[in-house]
C-alpha cells in the first residue's frame, strides 16, 4: 500500500475534526477507543439532560454541514455520511431509544466497564487515570438510571428479559471478586512500583465501582423490571430505524425476509455436500460429530487458544501482505487477546491513531468453555484478523494523507464493517485458505449462523409468519430454532438469542452487508470488464475508511 500524496484539510474535514473533539468531550470512552489520553480519567453524562446536550451538539454540526461545499469527493463522502448518521442519531432520540438503551451486550450496563480493557496500563500516570476513572463510576451510574427512570415515567422501556440478564450481569460486577476486584489487583507497571498511596486508591475505587454496579443490579430488579415490557418483539418503526443504524442503509425488511429463508435454505445445502466430502454419506450433523471426534483439530484452555489465534493471525498477515494485499508495517501488528469477561463473544477493537495500542481481536470465553475446536473457528480468525476487521479498520486508520480523524476511526456502520468480514471469509475460500473440508465446512457454519440470524431477527421483531407458514414468531421460538441452526453449545445458543431480542437489527447487518458488498463487486466487474480487479476494487472500497452501505453504493458506482 502506498501512501498518497497529503490532501489539503478542508472546512467540511474541520467540522468533521471538531465532532470528534466534541465527542472526546462529552463522551470520553470513545475517546478512549481511539486512544486520545486526555479522555482516560472520566466518564460522560449518562443522564437525560446529558443525552440533551450531545443532541444539541449534533444538530449544530448538521447546520454547518448543510452551510458547507465540498471541495473534492473526499468532502462529498463526508459531508454524506456524517450529516446521515447524526439525523439518525436525532431521530432516533426522537423517539425515546435512548430511554430504553439496555441489553444484554452494547449498551452503558456494558460499556462502563469495558472502557478499562482499553486503557493503557503500563505507567504510573495510566493508574492515575484509572483511579479517577473508577471514583467517577458512580456517578455515570446514577446517571444512567436517571435515563432509565425517565424512560418509565415516558412509558419507554426494555424488555424484562434483557433487565434480567444485565441485572445477572451487573450482580457479577458488584462481587467482591468481581472484574474490579481482579482488575486493581493485577495493577503494576513495565518499571518500577506504584505508591501505597494510589495503590489504596485504586482499591477504594474497585470497592466504589462494584458498589455502583450492585445499586444498577438493585434498580433493574426492583424498579425497571416491573415497568419493562413483557414483549421482546420492538415493531416495525423502531426495528426499522435500528436497521438503519446498523447497515447505513434503508433496506426493504419483508424482501430481506423472504431473502433470508432463501440464504439459510443454500447454506444448509451447501452444508450438507461438505458433510458427505468428510465422511461419505454423512449428514450435517454426523460431519461434526465426527470433526469433534478428532483430537487434533482440539484446543485444550484459553491459553492454547489463545497461542492458535495469534499464530494463525501472524501466518495470515504474512502470506496475504506478500501476495493479495499490500499490507503497511503499522497494521501487521495484531494482538489476540482473551477477554476478562465470561459473557460469550468474539470482537475486535480497532489500533489507536498513532497505532501505540495495535488492533486487538479479543474472545470473551463464556464460563466453563474449556475447549475449541479450531475447524469451528478458523475462519473467526480471518473475520476478525486479515483480510476482515483488521485489515479494513487498520487501512482506514493508516490513511491519514486523505481522511479526517472521524473518517479513519468512527464513522462506518457495523453492516459495512461486519459485512465485509463476511465478505472477507468467503474470499478466504476462494484464495485457497479454506480447502479442507473441515474448516470449510466451520465458515459455513458461521454463514448458516448469519442467514439465520436475518431470518430470526426480522422474523421475531416484525412478528412475521414462521418460514413454514405458520406463526407468528415468538422468542421461544427464536431459541429453538437458533439451536437448530448452530452446532454450539447452550449457553452460546443462549446469549446470541438474547443479544438479538436485546439489540434489535446489528444481527442482521452482517449477512446483509455481504449480500451488499458482493452486489457491489459483482456490478464493479460487469460494468467495468476485462479492465476489472478486484485487487484495485478492494483498495478504492477500503480507502473510503468506514462508512454507510448507501455511501459506499454511490461512492464506488462514480
Amino acid at each position: 500500500m502506498t501512501v498518497e500524496q497529503q490532501r489539503t484539510p478542508s472546512a467540511i474535514d474541520q467540522i468533521a475534526e471538531d465532532w470528534v473533539d466534541t465527542l472526546v468531550e462529552l463522551v470520553p470512552s470513545l475517546g478512549t477507543y481511539i486512544g486520545r489520553d486526555e479522555a482516560n480519567d472520566s466518564y460522560g453524562d449518562y443522564s437525560p439532560s446529558g443525552h440533551e446536550q450531545l443532541m444539541a451538539e449534533a444538530k449544530k454540526v448538521i447546520a454547518k454541514l448543510d452551510g458547507a461545499t465540498p471541495v473534492d469527493t473526499v468532502d462529498e463522502v463526508t459531508r454524506t455520511d456524517l450529516r446521515a448518521e447524526l439525523a439518525l442519531e436525532v431521530e432516533s432520540s426522537e423517539a425515546g431509544l435512548h430511554l430504553r438503551d439496555l441489553n444484554v451486550i452494547a449498551s452503558p450496563a456494558q460499556g462502563l466497564r469495558e472502557v478499562y480493557d482499553l486503557m493503557p496500563t503500563g505507567t504510573v500516570h495510566d493508574w492515575e487515570n484509572v483511579s479517577a476513572r473508577l471514583s467517577r463510576l458512580p456517578a455515570a451510574v446514577d446517571g444512567y438510571i436517571e435515563t432509565l427512570r425517565k424512560g418509565i415515567a415516558d412509558g419507554v422501556t426494555p424488555a424484562k428479559r434483557q433487565v434480567r440478564e444485565v441485572a445477572d450481569q451487573a450482580r457479577k460486577h458488584a462481587a467482591p471478586d468481581g472484574f474490579f476486584a481482579s482488575f486493581v489487583a493485577g495493577a503494576a507497571i513495565e518499571d518500577g512500583e506504584l505508591s501505597a498511596s494510589l495503590t489504596r486508591e485504586l482499591a477504594n475505587g474497585a470497592v466504589t465501582s462494584a458498589s455502583a454496579y450492585g445499586k444498577l443490579a438493585a434498580f433493574l430488579a426492583d424498579e425497571l423490571e416491573q415497568a419493562a415490557t413483557e414483549r421482546d418483539a420492538v415493531g416495525r418503526d423502531i426495528y426499522a430505524l435500528q436497521s438503519r443504524r446498523f447497515l447505513g442503509a434503508k433496506i426493504d425488511l419483508d424482501e430481506t425476509y423472504e431473502w433470508g429463508v432463501e440464504e439459510l435454505a443454500r447454506m444448509v445445502v451447501e452444508q450438507e455436500s461438505i458433510a458427505n466430502e468428510i465422511k461419505a454419506g454423512a449428514s450435517v450433523e454426523e460431519a461434526i460429530a465426527f470433526l469433534d471426534g478428532d483430537a487434533s483439530r482440539k484446543l485444550h484452555g484459553t491459553d492454547a487458544l489463545q497461542r492458535w489465534m495469534q499464530e494463525t493471525s501472524d501466518r495470515a498477515i504474512t502470506e496475504l501482505g506478500a501476495t493479495h494485499f499490500d499490507i503497511p508495517e503499522e497494521i501487521r501488528t495484531l494482538e489476540c487477546m482473551i477477554a476478562p469477561t465470561q459473557e460469550g463473544g468474539i470482537y475486535y477493537t480497532g489500533p489507536t491513531d498513532d497505532f501505540f495500542r495495535p488492533g486487538r481481536m479479543w474472545w470473551s470465553v463464556p464460563e466453563g468453555v474449556t475447549e475449541f475446536d479450531t475447524w469451528r473457528e478458523l475462519t473467526t480468525v480471518y473475520h476478525e484478523g486479515v483480510p476482515g476487521h483488521h485489515l479494513q479498520i487498520g487501512q482506514a486508520v493508516y490513511n491519514r494523507a486523505k481522511l479526517n480523524t472521524w473518517r479513519r476511526q468512527l464513522a462506518g456502520t457495523s453492516g459495512h464493517a461486519e459485512g465485509w468480514a463476511l465478505y472477507a471469509e468467503r474470499l478466504m475460500e476462494q484464495l485457497g485458505y479454506l480447502d479442507d473440508p473441515a474448516d470449510r465446512l466451520g465458515m459455513l457454519d458461521g454463514q448458516r449462523m448469519r442467514a439465520a440470524r436475518v431470518v430470526l431477527d426480522i422474523g421475531v421483531h416484525l412478528q412475521k409468519r414462521l418460514p413454514d407458514g405458520s406463526g407468528p414468531w415468538t422468542a421461544e421460538y427464536a431459541f429453538e430454532f437458533m439451536g437448530r441452526n448452530v452446532n454450539m453449545s447452550d449457553q452460546f445458543v443462549r446469549f446470541e438469542v438474547n443479544r438479538y431480542l436485546g439489540w434489535p437489527g446489528q444481527a442482521p447487518s452482517y449477512k446483509v452487508g455481504q449480500r451488499i458488498w458482493e452486489q457491489l463487486r459483482d456490478e464493479a466487474e460487469a460494468r467495468e470488464g476485462s479492465a476489472f480487479s478486484v485487487k484495485e476494487f478492494h483498495r478504492r472500497a477500503l480507502d473510503l475508511g468506514g462508512v454507510g452501505l448507501d455511501t459506499l453504493k454511490s461512492a464506488l458506482q462514480k
